[in-house]
């Protein structure tokens, strides 16, 4: 005969080991009401180096510590193989080719940034681009956190100078925004346009057309608005605005063989995205993520699978790995890895201490193949990655003790 099984009733089920085990984890402590953060994992010291690996596709590398420098966030090389690097703290340095010593770089913008304990979205000085015509103009772009003279409000802004011997000058804003928008990111195509990437973490700003906040915005490269962006005299819509509905910008990049513009996108738990950007297309934050809310639901229950009606991502990421810096591969030095698409990360799955380089094998198709996950054994915040015209790999390790890092073949 069989049994009935009893419903439980609310008491009997809030008062099950489970239930009490999980009202004892600390929820809604964290921003947003998000659990808070395990620590276990974070604040582990870089080694000296160097380390060997061996990968998936048998091109065993050699990762070596190049330099230290404190926070690390934007790289970009100069064309005569000088690395430049932007710094959280506001402060800019150049590596000179063939060397391994951090020399400032002066003259730049005043960055804010409000110390190790302070919001780590108020980062002073954050990506860097060069010029295509640089050989000609001496130009760079410099996203930046901006504190005007005499005002206690901060803002989100772009500045262009002229690089000379170590040196900025003409240090111009090409694009300030009217209030501060968080992180900025930014990348010059061949024609000479700049692309700025907006962030829009929260409420409906990133579908409003007459708000930058969540948007990818398309510039002259002195700031001016192109007459040819899809909504230049459309009624409603700012007209330097090139795509919307994005949430947390993180890279931009031109494709060094296509030059087309792609951008990665931290999503919230889960759903990190790396967009392949087109004129005049909505990307779908808020309305639809592949990710959940910190505190555990989907960001929108009716539309978890699908982007139906939106742009969907060529990557995406479950559970989340931070995404930060971008880099196709098209050297010579690292055969196997030609073509490939690297995707920084700074933690996994909420987990402090976690970064990541991930190595991304597409095809002609920008569609993924495999994926394969790099020095997460080393246990720090990867904050970018850039290829060198040496052919090699250079990483930013977003920490205070801060490094970069150079990946070749294994002698």
């Amino acid at each position: 005969m069989k049994h009935a099984i009893p419903a439980l009733s609310l008491a009997a089920l809030l008062l099950s080991p489970l239930a009490q085990a999980q009202r004892a984890l600390p929820l809604g402590e964290g921003p947003g009401g998000s659990p808070v953060a395990p620590t276990g994992l974070e604040g582990q010291p870089l080694p000296a180096g160097p380390f060997t690996y061996r990968t998936a596709e048998q091109q065993d590398i050699r990762v070596s510590v190049l330099a230290r420098v404190p926070w690390p966030f934007g790289l970009a090389f100069l064309p005569n193989g000088d690395l430049l690097i932007a710094q959280r703290t506001g402060e800019m340095k150049r590596i000179a080719k063939g060397t391994t010593e951090p020399v400032p770089v002066t003259g730049g913008p005043q960055g804010f940034f409000q110390g190790k304990n302070g919001p780590a979205i108020l980062h002073g000085y954050m990506h860097l681009a060069v010029h295509p015509q640089f050989a000609s103009n001496g130009f760079i772009y410099l996203s930046y956190t901006k504190a005007p003279s005499g005002s206690t409000a901060l803002l989100s802004a772009v500045a262009r100078a002229k690089y000379v011997d170590g040196h900025l000058t003409d240090v111009k804003d090409v694009w300030v925004a009217d209030t501060f928008l968080g992180p900025v990111a930014i990348a010059i195509t061949p024609d000479a346009k700049l692309y700025v990437a907006v962030s829009g973490l929260t409420g409906a700003l990133p579908q409003d057309p007459s708000q930058i906040a969540g948007k990818v915005l398309r510039l002259n490269d002195d700031g001016t608005v192109p007459a040819d962006n899809p909504f230049v005299g459309k009624k409603g819509y700012r007209p330097e605005i090139y795509t919307l509905g994005h949430r947390s910008m993180s890279d931009l990049v031109a494709h060094p063989v296509t030059g087309e513009v792609f951008l990665s996108e931290m999503g919230p738990n889960g759903g990190d995205e790396i967009n392949r950007i087109k004129a005049g297309r909505n990307y779908g934050w808020p309305n639809v993520s592949f990710g959940r809310t910190y505190q555990g639901p989907w960001q929108h229950d009716s539309n978890v699978s699908t982007h139906a009606g939106f742009e969907n991502p060529i990557l995406y990421w479950v559970p989340s790995i931070s995404v930060t810096g971008l880099a196709f591969y098209q050297g010579h030095a690292l055969p196997k890895w030609k073509g490939d698409l690297f995707v920084a990360g700074v933690r996994f799955a909420e987990v402090p201490g976690t970064g990541r380089l991930d190595r991304i094998l597409i095809d002609e198709k920008f569609q993924e193949l495999r994926r394969e996950t790099l020095l997460a054994d080393l246990h720090q915040r990867i904050r970018d990655v850039k290829a060198g015209p040496d052919g090699l790999l250079y990483v930013a390790t977003d920490e205070e003790v801060g490094a970069i890092l150079r990946i070749e073949p294994a002698k």
